[in-house]
């Protein structure tokens, strides 16, 4: 990287955005901070805000605005909160945009960003699940650059020669196969969420932890690879790969496949999407094969994660199915990790869920919403059922 970037970080006090400030911060006069932006924690989006010179700080919620304004008197950091307000810090005009809120609260303010014609480093799957048409008509529309930032599909990105597509046979997206991939589907009803947020592999918040262990997440994915890759859906396919070093591959027409290979540390993608279409240094681990020494692949199993299957039934019925998905998937990992359904339950909520609305399609952002909100509330009326 020879020029200075401005960069907005929709989400910087998540595990993605801590990563990415963390890779600013050792290259400080190559980035020039605009808007930093958290749901509820004032005190490090403050401590943040302060430490790398934000010219704009955003709370979404607006009841903490006041906490926020206090923390950061004297600073000229400008303060703003609500929901509004995270729309307006994508529109300020950054060059890059880490999209890095979770969940469907992420939607907004990326369709914000890439309206504008930025580049965008993709982090938050769910604008893609719930919104995939939509979001890559605009990128289209606008100019925006999409850089996916999951280490699935940034590997992808990588080794995919978008310039001459039909050589590619298929996509491998890789997965860990969570805490749980050796556990008898049978015992899984009693695990804790203590268990379940222990990833062997990745250090990740709560939500998406959950997600590894039931392979909702892969399931998610394999939807995100549909809308950033021209392939067909058959042509995505799913590998567990225990050691998590190859981060997925692309197969070509000759027969050859090209994998990326790293320590699993998220720092390395979004250093990648961060310098892109150069590299930058990053501080992770150097991956040492001799050391490693093996490398184990074995097919998912759809009766054992569920998630998978139904990830893919969602995709190929199309219409709001997967926005239905995404939203029951949250509701029901919410209250899972509140206690107040078991673990298998939540594929259970999704899948029920999945069955209570007729097969229609979006056509617009507001119906997508509606539709998230109405989905939310089916799911929730799951749960109380299993109370």
């Amino acid at each position: 990287m020879n020029e200075t970037r401005s960069i907005t970080i929709l989400g910087s006090t998540g595990s993605i955005g801590c990563n990415t400030l963390d890779l600013i911060e050792a290259n400080p006069d190559q980035w020039r901070v605009v808007a930093l932006t958290a749901n509820k924690n004032v005190a490090k989006l403050a401590e943040q805000a302060r430490r790398v010179g934000a010219e704009h700080a955003v709370i979404a919620d607006p009841d903490h605005y006041t906490a926020l304004k206090e923390a950061l008197a004297g600073s000229g950091i400008k303060v703003s909160a609500g929901p509004q307000a995270l729309v307006d810090a994508a529109q300020e005009p950054a060059d890059w945009v880490m999209a890095g809120i979770v969940g469907a609260a992420g939607l907004a303010p990326t369709l914000a960003a890439v309206k504008r014609g930025a580049m965008v480093g993709l982090a938050n799957k769910e604008c893609l699940v719930c919104a995939g048409d939509l979001v890559m008509k605009a990128v289209k529309e606008c100019g925006a650059t999409i850089l996916p930032v999951d280490s699935e599909h940034n590997a992808i990105f990588q080794v995919f020669d978008f310039v001459r597509s039909e050589g590619v046979s298929k996509i491998i997206l890789t997965a860990s196969g969570g805490p749980f991939r050796t556990r008898p589907r049978h015992s899984l009803a009693t695990v804790t969420p203590e268990e379940a947020v222990k990833h062997p592999n990745w250090a990740m918040g709560a939500k998406i932890s959950i997600d590894s262990a039931t392979m909702m997440n892969k399931g998610l994915e394999l939807i995100e690879a549909y809308h950033l890759f021209p392939l067909p859906e058959d042509k995505i396919e799913i590998l567990v790969h225990p050691q998590s070093v190859i981060h997925s591959m692309v197969e070509y027409v000759d027969g050859s496949v090209l994998a990326q290979l790293g320590s699993p540390d998220m720092r390395t993608p979004i250093a990648y999407s961060l310098a892109w279409p150069a590299r930058m240094p990053a501080p992770v681990k150097r991956l040492d094969l001799a050391q490693i020494s093996r490398l184990d692949f074995e097919a998912p199993d759809d009766t054992q994660f569920p998630a998978l299957r139904m990830a893919r039934e969602a995709l190929r019925q199309g219409g709001f199915a997967p926005t239905i998905l995404n939203a029951a998937n949250e509701i029901a990992v919410a209250a899972f990790l509140d206690r107040r359904i078991g673990f298998l339950d939540i594929t259970s909520v999704v899948e029920d869920c999945l069955a209570a609305f007729p097969h229609s399609e979006p056509d617009s952002l507001e119906g997508i919403y509606d539709m998230d909100a109405r989905a939310r509330a089916q799911a929730d009326i799951c749960i109380k059922a299993l109370a």
